[in-house]
């Protein structure tokens, strides 16, 4: 029991971002899929920068206060950090915004679905949870080494 919880503190920070991670993507996905729904899904490029903006609130909240454990809320400091966020994600954002169109538009995922118990997946979907999977690593990166990063 005592190895594992070495083990947990030792790997904490990245057990809270892939938990957050997680979270934020369900938050994108909920968005995405709601406003997929309400503007239809011709407007799956839009859908899905709704989403972003709605996630990456989430993200810069929950990565400050609960991965990266962010103390300060100095002005100067939330400024530099949420730009330097925002900068980070609007990058991974542009690889998954042209990701999506990549999958769904120019190799026609969007005309495919996938029929799972009682459940069909489009193929817009199956692109995004492709794209997840790159973009949460990406931020990881950026976050942990640029953004989040404690200076010595």
């Amino acid at each position: 029991m005592k190895k594992t919880n070495n083990i947990i503190q030792k790997h904490r920070e990245l057990i809270v971002y892939i938990v957050f991670g997680v979270l934020t993507t369900l938050v994108n996905f909920v968005a995405f899929g709601m406003f997929n729904i309400v503007l239809g899904k011709k407007m799956y490029l839009i859908s899905n920068a709704i989403a972003w903006i709605i996630s990456v609130l989430f993200a810069y909240i929950t990565n400050k206060l609960f991965v990266f454990r962010s103390k300060s809320f100095a002005a100067a400091v939330l400024a530099k950090e949420f730009s330097e966020f925002l900068v980070a994600r609007v990058f991974s954002f542009a690889v998954e915004e042209f990701g999506m169109w990549l999958f769904v538009d120019a190799l026609g995922f969007g005309k495919y679905s996938l029929d799972i118990l009682f459940v069909t997946i489009s193929g817009q979907f199956i692109a995004k949870i492709f794209l997840a999977v790159i973009v949460v690593i990406m931020n990881y990166f950026f976050s942990k080494f640029i953004i989040f990063a404690r200076k010595k």
